[in-house]
């Protein structure tokens, strides 16, 4: 997953969940934020930022926010990345035979990613992770609702004979492990633990991200 032109920049404030003002090359500019989260532990005064160009000049913003510098780490924040990612990742997982659709209806959800191979039917559920605290990833960083649905909807898929997974895509490199983040929504880890139980495949992966891309590299231990 690339993006075509980055720029670096300096973090200012955020007024909105939408959009950030970032000081580039010596001037303030209004950003767009690609991604509505609360994201308040990254984007922290001065904190070095990146920013995708847009070509469209029709838009309100020339720039994007999408990864953040937290200390060493450098993370990508774009919430749209993951299932970018995803994709490439699961062609190299399944082969380039493979039939693989996003935005599978099923239920009274939409699940990220159908895939059918060798006769096996799947149904994958993307979570993009940004939080990280003390060497651990966690999500989520707010409640979730719609994130608890999805994953009682794989569990009625997997009691269908379906392949039903929650993938977790940690948007950095560098965690010792993955954990549901019970602090902030019990009824996640609650959830996921269930789903553990009833067949569905729980796996975490980290990235190697650079200003200019992101892309799914290694599994991470989960604790649940």
């Amino acid at each position: 997953m690339k993006y075509d032109v980055i720029v670096k920049g300096k973090f200012i404030d955020r007024p909105n969940r939408f959009i950030a003002n970032v000081e580039i090359n010596g001037k303030s500019e209004v950003c767009h934020v690609k991604n509505t989260g609360r994201c308040k532990e990254l984007l922290v005064k001065g904190a070095a930022v990146y920013l995708a160009v847009s070509g469209n000049p029709d838009r309100k913003t020339k720039y994007d926010l999408v990864a953040v510098k937290k200390g060493e780490i450098l993370i990508n924040m774009d919430s749209s990345a993951p299932n970018k990612a995803a994709a490439e990742y699961l062609r190299k997982h399944f082969g380039k035979d493979a039939l693989i659709k996003p935005e599978k209806v099923y239920g009274q959800s939409r699940i990220d990613f159908y895939a059918e191979t060798k006769g096996e039917k799947h149904l994958i559920e993307v979570k993009g992770v940004t939080l990280e605290e003390n060497g651990s990833a966690l999500f989520p960083d707010a409640p979730t609702e719609r994130g608890v649905k999805h994953i009682y909807e794989l569990c009625n898929a997997a009691a269908e004979g379906y392949k039903a997974c929650i993938l977790f895509v940690i948007q950095m490199k560098g965690v010792k492990d993955f954990s549901p983040n019970d602090k902030t929504h019990k009824a996640f880890g609650d959830a996921l633990r269930y789903a553990k139980g009833q067949g569905v495949r729980i796996k975490a992966v980290d990235c190697v991200v650079t200003p200019q891309s992101m892309v799914i590299d290694s599994g991470v231990e989960i604790k649940l």
